[in-house]
This record gives structure tokens, C-alpha cells and sequence, in this order.
């Protein structure tokens, strides 16, 4: 039996997908609130609803331990995808709460239950940084910075508690995504990227960053588990795009006009404070801050010859992946 944390979101739905369609045994924990919208949505997409019906569904939550130990309950293999993206003044303690303490609880019951094997999803953001245009590898550790967001730190802590986990014992594999890339709830997570150019994105950075279609993810997480390997962390990234590449390759997609004005550094500043000030008296999530507006401008490079040549993988293009995510918003938002 397979047990997967987070499979709500957008990569655990489609996790889900991958592992019903090979006929496993998959436990799927949820929160007591949380909608299976996404994941329906996904598995018709796919024209395969039939499947969902593999799907033994538990609530729970990763940040409650005993929930969690009653799902590890029969458990042999875990995928670990429950995390919490936010780059929102004020949520710190939640991040820590869900990307760190949630993830201590996931390892402990699994070394407890004598899982055989957990596979966990971090980020390409506990990765250390390079200067100038060089590369970044598995092999690039992270520096203790100001620049560093809450966000990162609190994935950072979570990845230390899986290889706190795997000196008590435990075996496991960590993968690391760039921005994921695939059709999903809209209005959430990296698939809100579409609506927002949909809408007609004037603004482009020149800021650089990695993106992997969520597919590749899902598939490069079972190869991964479902192997010998163990006890290492592995790099899951298709290209390095331009945000104005990414955005012009959307537009085109969607049928939009490209973005034309270019926005640096010091735009940049300024939108994200007026944001900041209109968030104030609103009472709104501020859809620019200070830490989205620095990444759009900073540039990141990521290598994948790791697991490339660990699976002797072939990543999707970023085209593709965006022009296949186009076709559903295109068909279930007019």
C-alpha cells in the first residue's frame, strides 16, 4: 500500500493519476476541508474517472501526528508532496508549521511504521546560489542568508528533517523541483499563470528561473522510489527560461498579446511596496511582494544531468507542457 501526503494539490493529483493508472494500492490523505475538486478535475482530463475508485481516501493532516500515524498504518511506500508555497508578509509560522514540523511528523511515523521507503518533495529554493550565470547542482548547499524567503528556509528545514530520518534509518529519496509547470486549479499555485496572462500580461522581467512539467515530476518520483536508489537528493528540471520566454510562449498559447514593457529592478521596488500599501487598507493578499518581485529579476540556472542519467530521462519541453495546460484552460474557462 502507497500512501500520499498532499494529493490535493497540483502535483499530488497528478501523482495520484500516475499510480491508479499502474494499478497501485494508494491511500490518499486529505484535510478535513480540503476539495477533491483538482483531482477529479485531473483524472477527466485524462479520461480515466474510472480510476479514481483505487483511491482510499483519510483525513488527516501532516501537522497532527496522530493522524498521520493512523495513516501510516499498512504503509510501505510514502510520497511526501503535502508543503505550503507562500511568499505572503505574515505567514512564516504556518510554513514552518506545514513545510517543517509537518514533514518531522511524516519521518517519524515512517521510521516508526517501518516504512520501506519515502520519497519527499522539496525545492529547487533549499538549493544554495551561484553567482553570475553558473550552474546550480545537487552538489550547491545552502547559504544562511537575509535574501533567503521564509518560504525557502522552511523547505530547507523539512529537507534536514528527511536526512535527519535517514541517519535514524530511514531510506528515502528527495527530489527537487523548479517551478512546475501543468494544467490545474487556475487560481492557484504556478497554473495561475495562465489566467494572469489570459487577462493580458503587459509586464515582463528578465529575471531567469527552471520549470518542469508536473507530469515529469510525478513519473521521475515513482521511477525514483520504485528503484534502488536511496538516500539522496535529485534535481527535477526540464529548461531555464527567461520569465519574458515563459510569458511569450503562454501568450502564444492562450492567443494573447506578448508582454512589451520591460520591468527591472527598481520597477520592480516600487510595484511591490504600492502593493504592499494597497494590501494595507484592502485587507487582500498583495499579488506582488518583495520577495516575488526579487526572483523576477534574478536569474537561476539549474543542471539535471543527475537524473538524467540516473533513469536515462528525457524531460518535456516547456513548450509542450504549456501548450497541453493551454488546451484545458482554453476549453474549461470560456
Amino acid at each position: 500500500m502507497i500512501l500520499v501526503t498532499g494529493a490535493t494539490g497540483l502535483l499530488g493529483a497528478h501523482l495520484l493519476l500516475e499510480l491508479a493508472s499502474a494499478g497501485k494500492e494508494v491511500k490518499a490523505l486529505h484535510r478535513k476541508n480540503s476539495s477533491l475538486k483538482l483531482v477529479q478535475q485531473v483524472f477527466e482530463r485524462a479520461g480515466t474517472t474510472d480510476l479514481l475508485k483505487q483511491i482510499q481516501w483519510v483525513e488527516g493532516d501532516v501537522t497532527e501526528v496522530f493522524s498521520v500515524q493512523e495513516a501510516m498504518h499498512g504503509i510501505e511506500l510514502v510520497y511526501h508532496c503535502a508543503g505550503k508555497v507562500s511568499f505572503q508578509k505574515g505567514e512564516d509560522a504556518e510554513l514552518f508549521r506545514i513545510n517543517t514540523e509537518g514533514t518531522a511528523n511524516v519521518v517519524n511515523e515512517a521510521l516508526l511504521a517501518g516504512v520501506k521507503k519515502l520519497c519527499h518533495v522539496s525545492s529547487i529554493a533549499t538549493l544554495g546560489r551561484t553567482d553570475g550565470d553558473a550552474f546550480v547542482d545537487e552538489e550547491t548547499h545552502w547559504h544562511n542568508s537575509s535574501d533567503n524567503t521564509a518560504y525557502a528556509i522552511s523547505k530547507y528545514s523539512g529537507e534536514r528533517e528527511v536526512w535527519r530520518g535517514i541517519a535514524e534509518g530511514l531510506s528515502a529519496v528527495i527530489v527537487n523541483p523548479s517551478v512546475i509547470i501543468g494544467a490545474g486549479d487556475w487560481e492557484q499555485s504556478s497554473a495561475k499563470l495562465f489566467s494572469t496572462v489570459d487577462k493580458g500580461l503587459k509586464y515582463y522581467t528578465n529575471g531567469v528561473n527552471g520549470f518542469v512539467d508536473v507530469r515529469d515530476v510525478a513519473r521521475c518520483m515513482i521511477a525514483l522510489t520504485e528503484s534502488d536508489t536511496v538516500n539522496e537528493r535529485f534535481i527535477l528540471n526540464s529548461e531555464n527560461l527567461s520569465y519574458r520566454e515563459l510569458f511569450d510562449i503562454m501568450a502564444d498559447a492562450l492567443g494573447k498579446p506578448r508582454a512589451r514593457i520591460h520591468v527591472g529592478v527598481v520597477l520592480s521596488e516600487i510595484a511591490w511596496r504600492l502593493e504592499a500599501f494597497k494590501s494595507f487598507f484592502t485587507g487582500t493578499s498583495s499579488v506582488i511582494t518583495r520577495e516575488t518581485a526579487k526572483t523576477a529579476n534574478s536569474k537561476f540556472f539549474y543542471k539535471n544531468d543527475k537524473i538524467r542519467g540516473r533513469l536515462s530521462f528525457s524531460f518535456m519541453p516547456i513548450k509542450r507542457s504549456i501548450q497541453d495546460a493551454a488546451l484545458h484552460y482554453k476549453k474549461e474557462k470560456r
